[in-house]
């Protein structure tokens, strides 16, 4: 249970947030400073907002409640996915998500959140505009397949669909440039640690660092397993449901891909992974629920590493892996 008298559950996207609050009002704002101006007029001195993490939609509008001295919280996905299950809700829109996560604020205890600290807010505004960059580069090289195959498309197009794409491919890397400045201001240790795992990239190790705020966020590699939704879930009741287990993929999505991608490298060049593949595979599983529990791995010798402050060592075994 919590004090406060005004509790309004926010279900935010990219473009704007639904907000519904404990007397069953509802309004939606535009996800961008003006948007925030307007919601916050309607903020009075108990009231508290309670929102999802979300990738980076919620960041902004949490800062600038922090900023503003309004007491917000941000709740895992997941304990509100469970908590609507429980109430066996059906109904799945923006409006009803947002009800969900105010009824799940009025009978928990909540965290508040602290504010980020200015370098990985600035890192996570990249993030979210490297995000929309790529977005717009995958389909203009749609536009561009779809163009040949229906047959050969007129220079016109053919040169401003490529002339958008230079653009595009230099704004990505001066973006990504300036990640690694930035983080090399605060963790340049733990970019060199985590790049000397196998396996590991410059945009994981990166992106790590950012979403976790130096492993600050987490206590565990099994919490951090959870946040990036590559814990396995198995389906098991009595004698007559046997369900396959499967990766929960409630969690940061962008996480989970990166580390997907690298495990393929790992499986060849990280000596621990490899022979968990292996494994895996000899007892029948499939090449990709392999390379899910290699991605796990992945993710628990980089907390491991990085909190044990020694590099990659192939013979090297750590209790913080659990």
């Amino acid at each position: 249970m919590n004090k406060y008298k005004k509790i309004y559950g926010v279900d935010i996207s990219k473009d704007s947030f639904d907000v519904v609050d404990n007397e069953g009002n509802h309004d939606q704002y535009g996800n961008e400073a003006k948007g925030f101006s307007k919601f916050k007029k309607l903020l009075g001195p108990d009231s508290l907002v309670v929102m999802e993490a979300t990738g980076y939609y919620h960041y902004s509008l949490a800062q600038f409640l922090s900023a503003s001295s309004i007491p917000c919280s941000v709740v895992n996905p997941l304990s509100v996915k469970r908590f609507v299950q429980m109430k066996l809700a059906k109904v799945k829109t923006d409006k009803a998500d947002a009800a969900a996560i105010c009824a799940y604020a009025q009978v928990t205890e909540l965290s508040m959140y602290s504010a980020l600290e200015d370098i990985q807010a600035e890192c996570l505004q990249i993030y979210s505009l490297l995000e929309h960059y790529e977005k717009k580069r995958t389909a203009i090289k749609n536009k561009l397949h779809g163009e040949k195959t229906l047959g050969k498309p007129s220079k016109a197009v053919y040169h401003s669909l490529n002339r958008v794409l230079k653009v595009l491919k230099v704004e990505i890397t001066l973006l990504e440039q300036q990640l690694v400045e930035l983080v090399k201001q605060e963790h340049s240790s733990q970019l060199k640690l985590l790049k000397s795992i196998p396996g590991i990239g410059i945009k994981t190790a990166l992106f790590l660092i950012v979403v976790t705020n130096g492993f600050s966020k987490f206590e565990t590699a099994s919490q951090l397993c959870s946040y990036a939704g590559i814990t396995p879930t198995e389906r098991r009741s009595g004698t007559s449901i046997r369900g396959r287990s499967r990766i929960s993929k409630v969690g940061n999505k962008r996480l989970r891909h990166l580390l997907f991608m690298c495990s393929f490298s790992a499986c060849k060049y990280n000596l621990a992974c490899s022979s968990q593949f292996k494994r895996i595979v000899a007892k029948g599983k499939s090449e990709k629920l392999a390379l899910l529990a290699v991605s796990n791995k992945l993710l628990r010798q980089s907390f491991a590493i990085v909190k044990s402050g020694i590099p990659y060592d192939a013979n090297y075994r750590s209790t913080l892996m659990s």
